[in-house]
């Protein structure tokens, strides 16, 4: 039997929230500006018009995500790296508030 693409982005509202509680993952910064900055790579989900999935996410402030997203200071290999960098970042935080949260249930 042939398996069919995945073709639906996964989307999940409480974990883009979530990251708005974090610092920038590139700077620090925690200035309010701090949002869910997805993934611009085709391997994440991404196509035109279409976001990556929201689990490929990187908390990023308004600076660092134009940055990424628009400009041309690094090249894209670096911009690559600036974004994954940050989302290990961003994840290893939100396990780290998942392990404190199941914890504190259990």
């Amino acid at each position: 039997m042939d398996k069919k693409p995945f073709t639906t982005s996964l989307r999940n509202k409480k974990l883009l929230e979530a990251v708005r509680d974090f610092p920038c993952a590139m700077c620090g910064r925690q200035d309010g500006t701090v949002c869910a900055a997805h993934s611009n790579q085709q391997r994440d989900g991404k196509g035109t018009g279409i976001k990556a999935h929201d689990y490929r996410i990187a908390s990023l402030c308004y600076a660092c995500h134009d940055m990424i997203d628009n400009h041309k200071e690094l090249d894209k290999q670096e911009r690559v790296d600036a974004w994954e960098s940050a989302h290990r970042k961003t994840i290893g935080w939100k396990y780290r508030d998942w392990e404190t949260d199941r914890k504190s249930v259990v």
